[in-house]
């Protein structure tokens, strides 16, 4: 999974790409407990690139998109937000694979 490296880069890919973003830090314990089936899932959805948005990283992205708590997942088709995921709960492989299957392409 690509790891989200400027602001640019993340307009670049919101913009041009179907990507889902996912919102995450290093001392997050509910984003370790994901960690482990999140490349079954980005497997799964070919059609999307996955990326990993640092959350300490990029606050000011977090803040401009609401993303209040992690781990959370915003996805973007071609500049539109295409649906989100957020919310502070530890999240399942399942609830985060019914998050994607219900997606606006």
């Amino acid at each position: 999974m690509k790891h989200l490296e400027s602001v640019e880069q993340f307009n670049e890919l919101k913009d041009n790409e179907q990507v889902i973003f996912i919102f995450s830090a290093g001392w997050c314990p509910d984003c370790r407990v994901i960690e482990p089936v999140l490349p079954e899932i980005e497997d799964a959805y070919p059609q999307y690139q996955f990326v990993e948005v640092n959350r300490d990283e990029f606050i000011e992205v977090c803040q401009e998109h609401d993303i209040f708590g992690i781990p959370s997942f915003l996805a973007f088709t071609d500049g539109k937000e295409a649906g989100r995921f957020v919310s502070k709960d530890r999240k399942t492989k399942e609830e985060i694979e019914q998050f994607i299957d219900g997606l606006t392409a």
